[in-house]
Formats: C-alpha cells, sequence, structure tokens
C-alpha cells in the first residue's frame, strides 16, 4: 500500500512561511491529481488547495488564495505547499492527499475525491 509522507510543518510566527512537502513511499506511483487539507482544532477538516497534472491547473480556498501555492513534480507524483503571510488561524495539521483518476474530476474540493491520504503535518502560528 502506497503511503503519503508529508514534511515541512513546524513552528513559525505569524507574517511568516512554510513550505510543506508531500512524496509517495513507492516512486513509480502514478495520480492524475494531488490536494492540500487541513483540520484546525474543533473543526472539520477542510479544502485548501489542489492540482492537477493535466493542465497545469490550480485550486484554492478563499481563506488561503493569494497567501498559498500548490506546486509539484507530476512525474515523481510530490507536491509542495508554500504558506507565505501565515497567521494563526492557518494553526491545523495539514494533510496531502492523491488522486489516482479523473472520477469526480470537478471535486477537487472534495475529500471522497482522493483515494490515498497522508499522516499528516502540525503546523502552528503564533501571533
Amino acid at each position: 500500500q502506497v503511503q503519503l509522507v508529508e514534511s515541512g510543518g513546524g513552528l513559525v510566527q505569524a507574517g511568516g512561511s512554510l513550505r510543506l512537502s508531500c512524496a509517495p513511499s513507492e516512486r513509480t506511483f502514478s495520480t492524475y491529481g494531488m490536494g492540500w487539507f487541513r483540520r484546525a482544532p474543533g473543526k472539520e477538516r477542510e479544502f485548501v488547495a489542489a492540482i492537477t497534472w493535466s493542465g497545469g491547473y490550480t485550486f484554492y480556498s478563499d481563506s488561503v488564495k493569494g497567501r498559498f501555492t500548490i506546486s509539484g513534480d507530476n512525474a515523481k507524483s510530490t507536491v509542495y505547499l508554500q504558506m507565505n503571510s501565515l497567521k494563526p488561524e492557518d494553526t491545523a495539521v495539514y494533510y496531502c492527499a492523491a488522486r489516482t483518476s479523473r472520477r469526480n474530476a470537478g471535486y477537487y474540493s472534495r475529500s471522497f475525491t482522493y483515494d490515498y491520504w497522508g499522516q499528516g503535518t502540525q503546523v502552528t502560528v503564533s501571533s
């Protein structure tokens, strides 16, 4: 079973930056697209950003648009999340997700679209 491994989380002051990375445990793992979700304490998991390799389309939630950038390497099924101008409300566990087909192609912000999930990496933004 392929695993997604996230890295790059940590503690940062408000206004700072962090870069998250996510890579599969198997180099031959092929994906249609990948995404990032987060779960803040006491809240439901929410969509953050997604990328579709075909066409290089990217999508963002309104709360991170203009501050976060998703990018990646299709050949390696590796995805990154560059987070700038971080706010205390960005504090959460961030999860990487991968989709292996174009099934539910338009539902990039919905959890059911994704087939594989990482264990999560903690991001804490202090005020």
